[in-house]
C-alpha cells in the first residue's frame, strides 16, 4: 500500500520543538568501518575476503580519538560488528576514553536487503558483541549506508525488539542511494511509542533538503559553507546537528582501489588529504557531544 511504501511516515510524530533551546552541543558520530567495507566497493571486496585483506581501521581510529581528545570532544562510535569481532581493542579503546559504543550492523548490509528476521538477527548479535566488549549498554543503531527507508517499514519496530533505544539510520534527501526525503528533518518516532529516530542534518533551501552532516559532502563543500550550515541547524532549526564520518576518510595514503566506476572515485577519494585539517576547524568552532547525551537518550 502506498502508506507501506511510506514507512507511516504520516502517523509520524515530530520531536523537533523538545530540542528548540539552547544548544549546548551538536552530535559527532564516527562510522567505524574499513576503507574496503563500504558499499561502493562491494563489486570488488567480496565479505569473504574482508579477514584476509590489510587492514587500516585500528590506526585510523587511534587517530580519530587523539583528534577528539585534543578538542576535548565526544563522539558515538557506529562499530561493525565484524570489526569488533576482529578489533575488540577498538571497542575497549573508544568506550575507555568516555565515548558512546553504538551498532553499524555486523557486515554493512544494507538493511533493505535483508528479511526482517535476518535483520533481527544481525542486530541481535551486533548489539550483544559490542556490549560484551564495551562494558556499557548499546542504546544507538545506524544503518548501512542510511539504508533505512520506504522499504523497510518493518525495521524501527524491530531495533525497538531488540533492545535499541534509538537510530540514526535516515538522511532527509534526495541521493542516488539512500534518502528519504520528505521525513521529519529533526528527531521524530515512526508512530505512537516508536524508536526515536534521529536523521542525519540537512538544512532547507530553495524547495528541498540540501546535506548538512558530513562524510563525502563535507569533503566536497567548502570548508564555510559546511560550517555556515551547521549554524543554520542551529540557529534557524533550533537543533542540535548530527555529524558523521568515517575512519578512513583520516587516511589519505589508503590503497586505490581498482574496477570501480569513475563517480565512485572521486567520491571516495575526494578531499581525503584536505579531510583532517577540515575536520579540526568544526571541532574548533563547535561543541560537540555523544548522541545519547546531546539528545537525552533514556538507558
Amino acid at each position: 500500500t502506498g502508506a507501506h511504501r511510506r514507512m507511516n511516515l504520516s502517523t509520524a510524530i515530530d520531536l523537533s520543538a523538545d530540542y528548540a533551546h539552547a544548544i549546548q552541543a551538536n552530535a559527532m558520530s564516527v562510522d567505524v568501518e574499513d576503507y574496503f567495507q563500504v558499499s561502493a566497493f562491494d563489486s570488488v571486496f567480496s565479505r569473504e575476503d574482508w579477514p584476509s585483506i590489510p587492514s587500516r581501521v585500528e590506526r585510523n581510529v587511534a587517530k580519530a580519538l587523539e583528534i577528539f581528545s585534543e578538542h576535548d570532544a565526544r563522539a558515538t562510535f557506529f562499530t561493525l560488528g565484524c570489526v569488533a569481532e576482529r578489533f575488540p581493542g577498538i571497542v575497549r579503546a573508544v568506550a575507555d576514553a568516555g565515548h558512546e559504543i553504538a551498532s553499524h550492523g555486523w557486515a554493512h548490509h544494507k538493511v533493505f536487503t535483508q528479511t526482517p528476521d535476518v535483520f533481527r538477527e544481525d542486530v541481535d548479535r551486533t548489539r550483544k558483541l559490542l556490549q560484551d566488549l564495551s562494558g556499557q549498554p548499546v542504546l544507538g543503531y545506524r544503518a548501512a549506508s542510511f539504508s533505512i527507508d520506504y522499504r523497510t517499514p518493518w525495521a524501527h519496530a524491530v531495533l525497538d525488539e531488540a533492545g535499541h533505544t534509538y537510530s540514526s539510520s535516515i538522511y532527509p534527501v534526495a541521493h542516488d542511494h539512500y534518502g528519504v526525503p520528505d521525513a521529519p528533518r529533526g528527531p521524530f518516532r515512526d508512530g505512537e511509542g516508536g524508536i526515536l529516530e534521529i536523521p542525519a542534518s540537512t538544512i532547507r533551501r530553495f524547495g528541498r533538503n540540501w546535506p548538512a552532516a558530513g562524510g563525502g559532502f563535507f569533503r566536497l563543500y567548502p570548508l564555510m559553507a559546511s560550517l555556515w550550515a551547521i549554524r543554520q541547524v542551529n540557529l534557524c532549526d533550533r537543533l542540535p546537528a548530527v555529524f558523521y564520518f568515517h575512519p578512513w576518510e583520516l587516511d589519505p595514503d589508503q590503497p586505490r582501489v581498482e574496477g570501480v566506476s569513475r563517480r565512485t572515485r572521486f567520491r571516495h577519494y575526494l578531499n581525503l588529504g584536505r579531510f583532517e585539517s577540515r575536520l579540526n576547524s568544526l571541532l574548533s568552532r563547535f561543541s560537540w557531544g555523544r548522541m545519547d547525551e546531546v539528545f537525552g537518550v533514556d538507558k
